[in-house]
């Protein structure tokens, strides 16, 4: 069977792991690595056994099937556009991109072009969350922390679009409902972008969430818990509402 080509581009402290992982499957080729820090493309291609590139466009030269996308999100756009132009399928780190218009124009280019587009929601696959979404909820109230201590990366975004991110997005596969309000806080420690934020969004059918992120904390801290009427959904208002809880502070958990 022939090998999967793959690619990774931007080999820092995510890009790195990709590209052990990607290495280490016997169904897949690493292409190359590609960074634009000489010595760390270098390295990671090293260890990877593959070829080390300091320009992605000189990568997709080598025609990969697909590529991981790790770059900081300010380059996002940039990176992709090239990729999807080359018909190279992704795995774009998230957040998609640094502003709404770049993200539509990616998924609009990755359509005409006819490959695969995907953003690196990993929480999605996280084994609590699939125990969540297995069951038949209809969430009335959740409540979302993700703390971590300052790390010194991301900081050309701020926490929403660094931590909270993952939140919303467990949050709108969870709650099936149009979102009707949204009230948010944040404040900037660092400089530049918010460090610490706290949401509360209501939706069309009822449900409340309230969501904080923090990226100064003392320790990180993973939790969920979501508050929802028990037993047979058609029955609901016969119900109490009861709580599932996923919780950790290395992941979630039930």
């Amino acid at each position: 069977m022939e090998r999967l080509r793959l690619a990774v581009i931007g080999v820092g402290h995510l890009g790195k792991e990709h590209a052990r992982i990607l290495a280490g499957f016997p169904d897949v080729e690493l292409a190359g690595v590609a960074d634009t820090r000489t010595e760390q493309a270098e390295a990671v291609a090293r260890r990877c056994s593959t070829r080390p590139f300091t320009d992605h466009r000189r990568l997709l030269d080598e025609h990969p099937n697909a590529a991981v996308v790790a770059v900081p999100t300010v380059h996002h756009h940039a990176v992709a556009v090239d990729c999807l132009r080359a018909g190279v399928s992704l795995l774009v780190e998230k957040p998609l991109a640094a502003s709404l218009e770049e993200a539509d124009e990616l998924v609009a280019l990755a359509q005409r072009a006819r490959v695969v587009l995907q953003v690196g929601h990993i929480e999605r696959f996280n084994p609590a969350f699939e125990e969540l979404a297995r069951r038949p909820l209809q969430p009335k109230l959740v409540h979302c922390q993700r703390f971590s201590p300052f790390s010194g990366r991301s900081l050309d975004i701020g926490v929403v679009l660094d931590l909270m991110i993952h939140d919303l997005d467990l949050l709108l596969a969870l709650v099936r409902a149009p979102v009707r309000d949204v009230s948010a806080v944040g404040l900037s420690l660092l400089g530049g972008h918010e460090d610490l934020a706290q949401a509360r969004i209501i939706f069309e059918n009822g449900c409340v969430a309230h969501l904080s992120a923090s990226r100064v904390h003392t320790g990180p801290v993973r939790r969920m818990e979501v508050w929802a009427p028990g037993g047979d959904p058609r029955r609901a208002a016969e119900r109490p509402v009861w709580p599932v809880s996923a919780r950790g502070r290395g992941g979630l958990r039930v």
